[in-house]
């Protein structure tokens, strides 16, 4: 049995990644450092300064690498995903079936209900989330690529 459909992460190059990792990496350490100085300051301060800077320091090394650990799988995640559709995708068509408006954030975008077929794979039905076009009807076909052992898939 394949798994469910899945939508590629939207694509990072390799610059990007560096430059993302090292973004999420700076996140991570603020409350680290935090949590050194509270445990490690010359000469103590007061108690009140020593358990204010314990506390501070716990709450951002939880918040800090909890965003950090997420952002960091979501970039690993996005260069996986392109490297198995350069590596085993298909070229392959998706017509619209549906489209329906999608209210989330400050930018109007349409949600898409797809059915993707090419050779190599059974056809199957997804839906993705695109800017608002009015190219986006019903009907309409769009390029896509696919990788068939998991219906990972990328509208081009």
């Amino acid at each position: 049995m394949t798994s469910a459909p899945r939508e590629a992460e939207a694509r990072v190059g390799p610059v990007g990644a560096l430059l993302s990792r090292l973004l999420f990496l700076a996140i991570c350490l603020p409350g680290p450092v935090l949590l050194a100085t509270a445990v490690t300051l010359d000469p103590p301060r007061s108690a009140a300064d020593f358990w204010g800077l314990l506390a501070g320091g716990v709450l951002a090394t939880i918040i800090g690498v909890g965003f950090g650990v997420f952002g960091w799988r979501v970039v690993s995640r996005s260069r996986r995903d392109a490297r198995r559709l350069s590596a085993a995708g298909v070229a392959a068509t998706a017509e619209i079936l549906a489209v329906a408006n999608h209210l989330a954030g400050e930018n109007p975008e349409l949600e898409l209900h797809l059915r993707i077929s090419g050779p190599g794979f059974a056809t199957f039905e997804a839906d993705t989330i695109r800017a608002t076009d009015p190219a986006l009807v019903p009907g309409a076909v769009l390029a896509a690529v696919v990788e068939p052992a998991d219906r990972l898939f990328l509208i081009i």
